[in-house]
């Protein structure tokens, strides 16, 4: 009889091994003082942002356009629908992003060893 495959402890499967190196994180610095510069600084300080919450930090409805400023910087931002029905639209989702922790640790390190 075969068994099931066991879990490690903490019930959750292992990450997934890879046969080939990922590509290094280097990502470019978006211009300061631009929105997608204070995006970022959110991310960088462990921040999930929507819609709302950006517009009422920095008044700018555009954070999907800021998020693909930063992707196309090679900022691994990710992302994750939402359901946030309203009167108008019972069928509404918004997105909530987010820098994964590692990403965001290995950019706050590289801002305490060089001036941007």
């Amino acid at each position: 009889m075969r068994r099931a495959p066991q879990l490690p402890p903490s019930g959750q499967p292992g990450e997934q091994l890879t046969l080939i190196e990922p590509a290094p994180f280097a990502p470019s610095w978006p211009t300061r003082g631009t929105l997608a510069d204070a995006a970022l600084a959110r991310f960088l300080a462990g921040e999930r942002l929507d819609h709302r919450g950006f517009l009422d930090a920095r008044g700018s409805w555009r954070l999907a356009a800021v998020v693909f400023q930063l992707r196309a910087y090679g900022w691994p931002i990710q992302s994750e629908t939402l359901a946030a029905p309203s009167d108008e639209s019972p069928a509404r989702c918004i997105a909530r992003y987010w820098l994964p922790a590692q990403c965001a640790a290995l950019a706050r390190a590289a801002l305490k060893g060089a001036a941007r």
